[in-house]
C-alpha cells in the first residue's frame, strides 16, 4: 500500500501544505507518524478526496470543463477481461477511463495509487507518479 506525505497529499486535494496538516491534526483523515513525518495510507486518502470534492461540488455553482493533465489518485478499479474502469479524483474533478486490463497491471493502478489524467478530445490517458 502506497502511503503519502502531507506535501504530496496537498498536491492532490490542491490545498496548501499547511492547510493538509491541520486536517490530518484534526482527523479529517487518517495519518501516522513515521521518522517525524506524517504520512496517509494511499485508499484513505482516495476516499477523503472523494468527500471534499462531494462537499466543493455542493459549495460551488460553476461548472467547467477541464482539460490536460489532472493530476489526482485513483479512486476505483474495475476489471473485466480484457477491459477496466479506472476512476480518479483529481481535485473536484471524478475522471473515468477506459483501457486495457493488461494496461492497468502494467501501470499498477489501485485505489490510492497517485496518477494524472490527460485529457485530448474525448480520449482519456493515465500517467502514473
Amino acid at each position: 500500500m502506497r502511503y503519502y506525505t502531507v506535501s504530496e497529499a496537498a498536491v492532490l486535494l490542491g490545498v496548501s501544505s499547511d492547510t493538509a496538516r491541520r486536517w490530518a491534526d484534526a482527523g479529517r483523515f487518517p495519518a501516522t507518524r513515521q521518522g517525524g513525518k506524517r504520512l496517509i495510507p494511499g485508499p484513505d486518502l482516495a476516499a477523503f478526496c472523494v468527500e471534499l470534492a462531494k462537499e466543493n461540488a455542493e459549495e460551488s455553482k460553476t461548472t467547467t470543463s477541464a482539460r490536460n493533465a489532472m493530476p489526482g489518485i485513483v479512486t476505483r478499479v474495475i476489471l473485466g477481461d480484457v477491459t477496466a474502469q479506472v476512476e480518479i479524483q483529481a481535485g473536484p474533478h471524478r475522471v473515468v477511463s477506459l483501457l486495457t486490463h493488461e494496461a492497468v497491471e502494467e501501470l499498477g493502478l489501485a485505489p490510492g495509487v497517485s496518477a494524472t489524467a490527460r485529457v485530448k478530445s474525448t480520449s482519456v490517458h493515465i500517467d502514473v507518479a
